[in-house]
C-alpha cells in the first residue's frame, strides 16, 4: 500500500461506541488502536469474532498517514468502531468506557521512545502517567473483567542480571520513559489491591514486523539502506536486543484476554515479588528469549533487500540498555507461549511489507512472507 496522499485522510469516519454491534463475543476496548501493536491486536481479536472499539489521538510523533492507513484496514472489518480521542481527556475516556461497556480493556496508548523522553519529558508524564490514571479510573468505575496494559523491557534499567526476570526488582530505570512504565505497574497494583481491577502488565521486548513504527531502528535501517544512506549503529553495533516478532506478541495478548489476573496464594508480603500480588495482578515478559546483536539484525535486512548497508559506528547513547534478554518462563507456563519466528524470517516479512508500502522495488523477494 502506498503512503496516503494529502488529498484527505485515509481513515474510517469516527463512530460512536454504541455503533459497535451487540453480540455474544467479547467487547474489547483498545487504546492506541492506530498504533503498531494496537492495530495488529485489533485485527487478531476481530478475526476471533470480538467487538473491538479503538481509541487513538492520531498524534504526529510519527507519520499520522501510517496510522490512518492501519485504521483504514480495520474499518473494513465488521465489528470495529473507532473514535479519535486522547486518554489524557478523562471525561471523554470515561464516557467511551461507560457507553461501550467493554468486557476487557487493552491499553496500548502511550508516548513511546527512550531518546525522545530526554527532549520532551512532559509528554511522558502526560500520556504515560496521567493517561494511565484515567484508564485505571475508568476501569474502577465501570468494572471490566481484565485490564491488559503495555509495559516495557526498559524497566529493567541498570539491572545487570540476565535473562531479565519479572521476579527481579526493577527499581533503577535509566530513562524517564522506563520510569513511567514502571510507575504504571505500581499504579496498576494499587488499583488491583484497592478496587479489585484485575490487571496484567506486559513487558514488551523490541517488537518488530510489518506496519511497524518509523521511529524504530529496524524501520530506519531499512529506509536508509533503500535510499543508499548510512545507518547509525550505537555501541558500534554490539547492542543486543531480544527482538520479538509482532505475530508472536499478538498471540500472547489474545491468549491472555480471557485469563484475568488472580491473587497469588503464595504471595509473601515479607518477600515482595514484583510480578505477583495478593491482589489480582500479574506482570509478564513478552520476548523472544534469544537476543541478537544489531549487526546481525542489519545483516538480515541486507539479505532481505539484497543490498549492503553503509554503517556508521557510534558510542552508546544515554538511556539505552546494552542488552535485553527476556525470561519467558512464566508466560510459557500460563499460556504455552513459545515464540517461533526467526530473525531472518521476521525481517524478510517486514522488508516485503516495507517495499510494498513505500513503493520500493523488492530487491530480493525470495523466501516466505506474509504481509
Amino acid at each position: 500500500m502506498k503512503t496516503p496522499s494529502n488529498d484527505g485522510p485515509l481513515m474510517p469516519e469516527p463512530r460512536s461506541p454504541r455503533s459497535a454491534p451487540d453480540g455474544a463475543g467479547a467487547r474489547i476496548l483498545i487504546t492506541g488502536a492506530a498504533g503498531f501493536i494496537g492495530f495488529h491486536t485489533a485485527r487478531r481479536l476481530l478475526d476471533d469474532g470480538a467487538q473491538v472499539f479503538g481509541v487513538d489521538n492520531l498524534n504526529d510523533y510519527y507519520d499520522p498517514g501510517l496510522k490512518q492507513a492501519r485504521l483504514a484496514l480495520l474499518a473494513r472489518t465488521e465489528g470495529f468502531a473507532f473514535r479519535r480521542a486522547d486518554i489524557v481527556d478523562a471525561p471523554q475516556l470515561m464516557d467511551i468506557v461507560a457507553d461501550f461497556r467493554p468486557t476487557a480493556v487493552i491499553h496500548l496508548a502511550a508516548q513511546p521512545g527512550v531518546r525522545h523522553s530526554l527532549d520532551n519529558p512532559s509528554a511522558y508524564v502526560s500520556a504515560n502517567l496521567s493517561g494511565f490514571l484515567n484508564i485505571l479510573e475508568a476501569c474502577r468505575h465501570h468494572p471490566v473483567k481484565h485490564l491488559i496494559y503495555a509495559s516495557s523491557s526498559s524497566v529493567y534499567g541498570a539491572n545487570g542480571k540476565a535473562p531479565f526476570s519479572e521476579h527481579d526488582r526493577a527499581d533503577h530505570p535509566v530513562s524517564l520513559y522506563a520510569a513511567t512504565k514502571r510507575a504504571n505497574e505500581l499504579m496498576a497494583h494499587s488499583y488491583a489491591h484497592l478496587f479489585k481491577v484485575p490487571s496484567t502488565g506486559l513487558r514488551f521486548f523490541t517488537v518488530y514486523g510489518p506496519w511497524g513504527r518509523p521511529d524504530m531502528a529496524y524501520y530506519k535501517f531499512t529506509r536508509a539502506i533503500c535510499r543508499g544512506e548510512p545507518i547509525e549503529l550505537y555501541n558500534e553495533g554490539r547492542m543486543q536486543r531480544d527482538f520479538t516478532y509482532i505475530d508472536d506478541v499478538v498471540e500472547a495478548i489474545a491468549a491472555l484476554v480471557d485469563r484475568p489476573a488472580r491473587p497469588d496464594p503464595d504471595f509473601d508480603a515479607n518477600r515482595p515479588d514484583p510480578a505477583i500480588g495478593a491482589a489480582p495482578y500479574r506482570i509478564y515478559n513478552v520476548g523472544n528469549r534469544n537476543p541478537v546483536t544489531l549487526d546481525r539484525f542489519v545483516a538480515a535486512i541486507e539479505a532481505a533487500l539484497g543490498r549492503k548497508a553503509l554503517r556508521r559506528l557510534l558510542p552508546m547513547q544515554p538511556g539505552d540498555l546494552p542488552r535485553t534478554f527476556a525470561d519467558i518462563h512464566d508466560l510459557s507456563a500460563a499460556i504455552g507461549f513459545a515464540p517461533g519466528t526467526s530473525i531472518e524470517d521476521g525481517v524478510h516479512r517486514f522488508v516485503a511489507w516495507y517495499c510494498e508500502y513505500a513503493g520500493e522495488p523488492a530487491l530480493n523477494p525470495a523466501g516466505p512472507h506474509r504481509v
